[in-house]
């Protein structure tokens, strides 16, 4: 099999190595030269890798259309980060098959247009077959081969049988699933809430304060889901509950580590600056508060991450309005007897 992997950053790099240990042919592309010629230079001492190493049978290349069409790949993996997906795949299209398998594996939301990743594929790819990846994940794990498990969707059961047998491993262990409105949405909304996670850490608190952000979090994601279409055992399974537990607890997470950093003090941006990595859940949470407004969704935690971030909000301040909300049921559905 022929795999070409866009995006030379974390994710898609550990994919790369994950593919080609296989015994996959994989190509990996980046547009920034500098990030290609220091792989070339090195492939055992790869930028937030650590302990990884690129194999030498994987070819990479800053061409384009070298990468997804001259060398006809069965599979192309979109991993370029979520805020560069719209530009990668208007000057990919050109050089797109009909029919061509694209797999996405960023996690993210459109602030401006609300869309998911793959309806941006869509619109922009229309002749190609978009499914997606997603799941509890850390790249630098991945990329030493550790035990992990995801599921991919896809719009049919054959495009995602193929997928599942295109990552397959003895350490990477895919499930697949119909559902990708509810993949996609578990996988980004949840950068939001581990967002919130880090900043409870920040401020000095403890686990049960981590442990009820996590569980009202899934709880949020999965009201707007159900209300976008999603399954709600999708967003109780590895790309919701799974994908949030691990952004949510653990300092590999830049998600996390941004929140951190906010919750001691940094703004937004500086903690951005300071992780020196794409933070999904700061683009996300912005567009996450526009679509529970949109669906009528009560948000809260999103709601209060959004103020902090955009709004200059206090995060003791967002703490205490949180647990001064209006006294209320766990569950509206659960009713009483009496």
């Amino acid at each position: 099999m022929s795999v070409t992997v866009l995006g030379s950053g974390t994710w898609g790099t550990a994919l790369t190595i994950l593919l080609a240990n296989k015994g996959t042919d994989v190509i990996l592309w980046s547009k920034i030269e500098s990030e290609i010629r220091a792989l070339e230079t090195d492939r055992k001492n790869i930028k937030n890798l650590p302990g990884a190493v690129l194999p030498d049978s994987v070819k990479l290349t800053t061409d384009l259309e070298y990468a997804a069409k001259s060398s006809n790949p069965e599979i192309i993996v979109f991993a370029v980060a979520s805020p560069y997906v719209r530009e990668t795949a208007k000057i990919a299209a050109p050089f797109i098959k009909d029919g061509q398998v694209i797999v996405n594996v960023a996690k993210g939301i459109e602030s401006g247009t609300l869309d998911t990743l793959s309806d941006i594929l869509n619109e922009e790819i229309p002749n190609a077959d978009i499914a997606v990846l997603s799941g509890p994940s850390h790249a630098e794990e991945v990329s030493r081969l550790i035990p992990t498990t995801v599921v991919v969707a896809a719009k049919t059961r054959e495009t995602a049988k193929l997928l599942q047998d295109a990552f397959m491993t003895q350490t990477f262990r895919v499930y697949t699933s119909s559902d990708i409105i509810g993949v996609e949405l578990g996988g980004s909304i949840k950068n939001v809430i581990a967002l919130a996670a880090g900043m409870s850490d920040g401020l000095g608190f403890g686990d049960n304060t981590k442990a009820a952000l996590m569980t009202r979090g899934i709880a949020e994601i999965s009201r707007l889901g159900v209300k976008m279409g999603a399954q709600i055992e999708t967003l109780c399974g590895l790309s919701g509950i799974g994908d949030l537990f691990v952004t949510a607890t653990s300092h590999h997470s830049r998600n996390w580590n941004a929140g951190y950093l906010i919750g001691q003090g940094k703004t937004a941006q500086e903690a951005m600056d300071e992780v020196k990595q794409v933070v999904e859940g700061v683009y996300c949470a912005k567009a996450a508060n526009a679509l529970a407004k949109q669906y009528n969704v009560e948000m809260p935690i999103v709601e209060q991450v959004y103020a902090i971030l955009f709004e200059g909000k206090a995060v003791k301040e967002a703490v205490t309005d949180l647990f001064m909300r209006e006294r209320t049921d766990e569950h509206s559905a659960v009713a009483w007897t009496k």
